[in-house]
């Protein structure tokens, strides 16, 4: 099968790219910045974008072979500078550095832009650029700031970009993804499909016999997975659901019967009161989620106990998971540990069987459908694996978490109610560590106030606050108020991602 190598630089829409490569049914791969790569079916290369500088003194530089395989080059952000530097350009910090969107405009047609990008919008995030061409490279588009946006050498089959196509930002970034793989000759012949017999094989192939634990939350992701084992090794999966005591509002009944339907054994396992007890007075929202992450490992150490040859623990790990966490195929910046990933003892007793880290949520669903899973499971909100400890600001305790179970399921009812929930990627409430003066019933009083966070995306890697008409917003607020004990305001959520992030911790 052809294949697209990924170098990764160390941006955080590396396997963004991967992911928009895949759309157009061509199978791409990430690899560090300075692998050595089997060529065998390779026919292109994309040179990832990077947190760092081309002049940082330990910047990421690639092997030469990359420029020397006959293949075309794609250079993206920090690629673009890393190849103008590789032959002999000038790259300098700009004098106006440039985050978010630009309007481009084309100085020469070319079979990567194409004509019909001429004057749309791109997304840019750069501190340097291009100070002067190396020879044999010439502009083909510019935007205000950056008088070299798109360059080539048609001789050495290089290109490059100093934005970024795979966000979903830039208006045309498929169609230029699509021409460059156009200029690969790549075979189209990757699919959702082929990945999950891929997976069912490889599944098979690593645990033989013995049986895996599965980590269950009811959210898309565990619940893919669990079918995903359930096809590939039958009985021998043992699905368990922890109860850790941050669950929204009646979530526990809701997994438990709805794996019922789906003909997946699940056990119950209620530790609540010791996630809670670990939790008390633990306000870093890294060591919370890195305190969970270590309890629900020694939950099911403690349960893997009960059975024999049992060896390894399956999650519904996703990229943008992986992503924030830790550095994995370059060097990306850690944002922060997600309880699955970062959050995990290094002594950890078993092996980890994660099926869906190269993925993100929309490939998940579609994943989901393939395997026949109901639209009620694949169409669920995302749900943080730490649940609701990192929607309560500061410290938990049951006090809090039953003021936000019910302020959350008051965001929830109402955006189904008004039809809005299919069309959002998340809506949740968070409570916040402050107590603000109200009146009411002609009483003064100081109580919590909670925000509102509803945010659309297509994958989770960006995000941005969804326009909730007045008088859905106006809903919320009164219930929460008048419903929820010790809450008097309700104020809502109107940051994108980046530069924010989805969940508040």
């Amino acid at each position: 099968m052809d294949k697209i190598v990924i170098f990764d630089f160390g941006s955080q829409y590396t396997q963004l790219i991967a992911r928009r490569i895949r759309e157009l049914n061509v199978y791409a791969e990430i690899v560090p910045y300075n692998a050595d790569i089997d060529k065998k079916d390779v026919v292109g290369i994309v040179l990832s974008g990077s947190p760092s500088s081309i002049y940082d003194k330990d910047a990421p530089i690639p092997k030469d072979y990359v420029f020397d395989m006959g293949v075309p080059v794609l250079g993206i952000c920090y690629g673009m500078q890393l190849i103008s530097h590789k032959f002999g350009g000038s790259i300098e910090p700009a004098e106006k550095k440039e985050y978010g969107r630009a309007k481009i405009y084309i100085d020469k047609i070319d079979k990567l832009a194409g004509e019909n990008i001429n004057e749309s919008y791109v997304w840019m995030s750069h501190g340097d650029r291009i100070n002067k061409l190396p020879e044999g490279f010439e502009r083909v588009a510019h935007t205000k700031n950056s008088p070299f946006a798109v360059i080539r050498n048609k001789k050495k089959k290089i290109w490059a970009l100093q934005f970024h196509p795979e966000v979903v930002h830039t208006q045309k970034g498929r169609d230029i993804l699509n021409n460059f793989l156009d200029i690969c000759r790549a075979e189209r012949e990757w699919s959702m499909e082929n990945f999950m017999k891929q997976s069912i094989k490889e599944i098979k192939d690593k645990t033989g016999s013995k049986k895996v634990l599965c980590a269950i939350s009811g959210g898309v992701d565990s619940s893919v997975v669990a079918v995903l084992l359930h096809k590939a090794i039958g009985d021998n999966l043992i699905g368990v659901f922890v109860n850790n005591g941050l669950l929204r509002q009646n979530e526990a009944e809701y997994v438990i019967e709805s794996f019922k339907k789906l003909g997946v054994n699940v056990r119950y396992e209620n530790a609540s009161e010791l996630f809670l007890d670990r939790l008390k007075g633990i306000i870093d929202p890294e060591e919370k989620r890195k305190i969970i992450g270590h309890t629900f490992i020694d939950v099911f150490g403690k349960i893997a106990k009960e059975y024999e040859e049992i060896e390894f623990l399956a999650q519904g790990t996703l990229y943008p998971d992986v992503i924030e966490s830790v550095s994995v195929k370059g060097p990306s910046a850690v944002i922060k540990s997600h309880h699955n990933v970062g959050g995990l003892p290094k002594d950890l007793k078993f092996k980890l069987i994660e099926p869906l880290r190269e993925l993100f949520k929309d490939e998940v669903r579609v994943l989901g459908k393939k395997l026949g899973l109901d639209e009620s499971f694949i169409k669920r909100h995302p749900f943080p694996g730490p649940g609701l400890a990192i929607r309560v600001i500061g410290d938990v305790t049951k006090d809090k978490l039953n003021v936000l179970r019910k302020a959350d399921e008051i965001v929830i009812q109402e955006i189904e109610k008004n039809g809005l929930y299919d069309k959002t990627w998340q809506a949740f409430a968070v409570l916040l560590p402050i107590s603000t003066v109200g009146v009411m019933g002609d009483k003064r009083t100081y109580s919590n106030v909670v925000a509102v966070r509803v945010i659309e995306s297509v994958d989770g890697m960006t995000a941005d606050w969804y326009k909730l008409p007045y008088e859905v917003m106006n809903n919320i607020s009164n219930r929460i108020i008048n419903e929820v004990d010790g809450v008097n305001r309700v104020v809502y959520d109107i940051s994108s991602k980046p530069p924010a992030t989805i969940e508040w911790e």
